[in-house]
């Protein structure tokens, strides 16, 4: 979960809103919001563990056409835009901090090296996920541990001041929601690796719920520290943040180190991508006798026709398109996929009460309202405000339905 998001949005809240009050609702709201579609997956996920995410849960839950859609997404943008996102960040990082005019070359290398890697056994994979994530939550402690402790920092107000009434009832609110919701984005990671997992009716609930509480209190000490660290005319508008915040800190060669280390650590979620993605493919040609190159897989069971697949898409949005760019086309399709699989607790309780539940939401059904809200007004806000990036959204919809029409039948019947 922890990726580009919490490194680069505060810049872009930051330029219509100056309220640290303000600032703190949105990224614990957005945690809230995460947390409650994390706990409908667990529900889903304990009932039919398989990797695949999205694209499981939906044609399980559905039908195979909408699975499909939704696998579709997954491997066009939903794991190949994010991927190139923080490939992107960490080659701006690490570009500012060398003062290297091309960091899109970085970033373009980070991700061949990761792929090489994700090629080879599960064990390495494995441990060098847990090394830079590790590494990456050090990180983030010592950051804010620094800031907070050891350093004179700027005074700043945690208390509504006037005006701020209006502006949580504002636009300016609504758009800076939009970002702090893709910073959340991996809180259902879990998913596409069900198959991977030990025992997953009971670690894979405790991956999602434990990991997006985890990361929503790590997410708001950090931007925290990043407004307590840097005045907000330095904040304003600029990608990395986390670097400004430590200049101000430990002057440029301390802030030009941390910008590196924190490059460092977009690693691990750049890697988790490059592992998960490819699962949605995989399963997809394990279904569909036409799709069938999709699931070959090496000598470690890897499969490398849809890693590699992936990573050279990857590669050509990190050459071509800029980040905030990606960011907006695929909030909207990404949200809409997790909406119908959070949509699906409902319709599975009453299509099949009596199934087998490892776990249930609590308080139900108000984690369904609250993300399913919040899912409902991103929506609406996208077709309104970005009527572009939602038509590109529904292009990547149509041409997936035709695909799908092309393909067929799957190898099995559907079990609905």
């Amino acid at each position: 979960m922890i990726g580009t998001g919490v490194f680069t949005s505060l810049g872009f809240q930051l330029i219509n809103i100056q309220s640290e009050f303000v600032i703190m609702l949105l990224w614990i709201f957005g945690g809230i919001i995460a947390i409650c579609g994390a706990l409908c997956y667990a529900e889903l996920c304990a009932m039919m563990p398989r990797s695949g995410g999205e694209y499981h849960l939906l044609r399980e839950t559905w039908n195979p056409a909408i699975g499909f859609l939704a696998g579709w997404v997954s491997i066009t943008v939903g794991f190949s835009a994010p991927v190139a996102i923080a490939a992107k960040a960490l080659g701006h990082y690490a570009g500012e901090s060398l003062g290297i005019a091309q960091p899109a070359w970085i970033s373009v290398a980070v991700v061949i090296l990761v792929t090489l890697i994700h090629l080879g056994h599960l064990r390495y994979t494995s441990g060098f996920q847990i090394l830079f994530t590790s590494f990456k939550i050090i990180l983030i402690l010592i950051l804010i541990i620094v800031t907070f402790v050891l350093t004179r920092s700027r005074p700043m107000s945690l208390t509504p001041q006037p005006g701020d009434l209006q502006t949580l009832f504002g636009s300016d609110f609504a758009v800076s929601l939009l970002y702090v919701t893709y910073s959340y984005t991996g809180w259902n990671a879990a998913a596409y690796i069900a198959g991977e997992i030990r025992n997953p009716q009971r670690n894979l609930p405790l991956a999602m719920l434990i990991g997006t509480a985890v990361v929503t209190v790590l997410y708001v000490c950090l931007n925290l520290a990043f407004l307590k660290a840097a005045p907000i005319d330095a904040l304003q508008g600029q990608e990395d943040v986390g670097r400004i915040a430590a200049i101000q800190l430990f002057g440029l060669k301390g802030g030009n180190l941390m910008g590196l280390l924190i490059a460092l650590g977009l690693l691990s979620s750049i890697s988790s991508m490059t592992w998960a993605g490819p699962r949605v493919a995989a399963v997809m040609g394990e279904d569909y006798p036409k799709l069938k190159p999709l699931a070959q897989r090496n000598c470690y069971h890897i499969p490398w026709i849809a890693l590699l697949l992936q990573s050279s898409l990857v590669i050509i949005l990190c050459l071509t398109v800029d980040l905030d760019q990606l960011m907006r086309y695929i909030q909207a399709i990404l949200t809409l996929s997790s909406l119908l699989v959070v949509i699906g607790v409902f319709h599975l309780r009453r299509k099949r009460p009596n199934a087998y539940r490892p776990i249930r939401v609590p308080l139900y059904p108000l984690p369904l309202i609250l993300f399913g809200g919040m899912s409902a007004y991103i929506l609406v806000y996208y077709l309104i405000n970005k009527t572009s990036e939602s038509l590109w959204g529904f292009l990547t919809l149509v041409l997936g339905y035709a695909l799908y029409r092309i393909v067929g039948k799957t190898q099995s019947p559907d079990p609905n």
